[in-house]
């Protein structure tokens, strides 16, 4: 069977939705007064710029979604569109999650409250992005995408990940099975 581009974005948003559920794991321990370390939130912070934003949405910003406006899927006004406009809000959720974390390095009380509300908004954004992306906007890609067009695609997602990251991939990987023995354990 052939493996298309959604299937690795797929596969791809299932690691990120174990990230997530450590996030939502992290927030709960905030909502109970816990002290995490700002190490810990690093990691996680990490894994979301590097595997989310530089690996997984590269390849839908760069590769797939002009692949889709290739056969007609408008940029503008359309899913397209829409998912772009999430990255942003995402990225935005992430910084304000770099900076309140820089705070709590230094001290300032209120900037674990800070992290915590980004870090909700950001997992019900991802959550339903990610719903999106599987159920709806995938799909048109399966449907509209010629499978010899899915096959430069793949290839096209191969060299990105040789060229351009480098085994940060792998790298967040290893780092997200870490964070899943010290906070799923429980």
């Amino acid at each position: 069977m052939f493996l298309k581009p959604t299937d690795i974005l797929k596969d791809e948003h299932v690691e990120i939705k174990r990230m997530l559920t450590i996030l939502n794991i992290i927030i709960e321990k905030i909502n109970y007064g816990e002290k995490i370390s700002p190490e810990v939130l690093e990691k996680i912070i990490n894994f979301f710029r590097i595997f989310t934003d530089r690996c997984h949405h590269w390849k839908e910003e760069k590769i797939l979604f002009p692949s889709l406006e290739e056969v007609g899927i408008p940029r503008y006004g359309g899913p397209i569109g829409v998912m772009l406009m999430e990255h942003e809000e995402g990225r935005r959720y992430v910084k304000n999650m770099v900076e309140a974390v820089e705070k709590y390095r230094r001290g300032l009380e209120d900037a674990l409250g800070e992290f915590k509300e980004n870090a909700v908004n950001y997992v019900a954004l991802l959550d339903q992005h990610i719903y999106k992306e599987d159920n709806i906007l995938f799909n048109l890609a399966d449907q509209h995408i010629p499978l010899s067009r899915q096959e430069e695609i793949m290839h096209s997602f191969k060299e990105f990940e040789e060229r351009e990251s480098k085994g940060e991939h792998e790298k967040q990987l290893q780092i997200l099975k870490r964070l899943e023995v010290e906070y799923l354990r429980e």
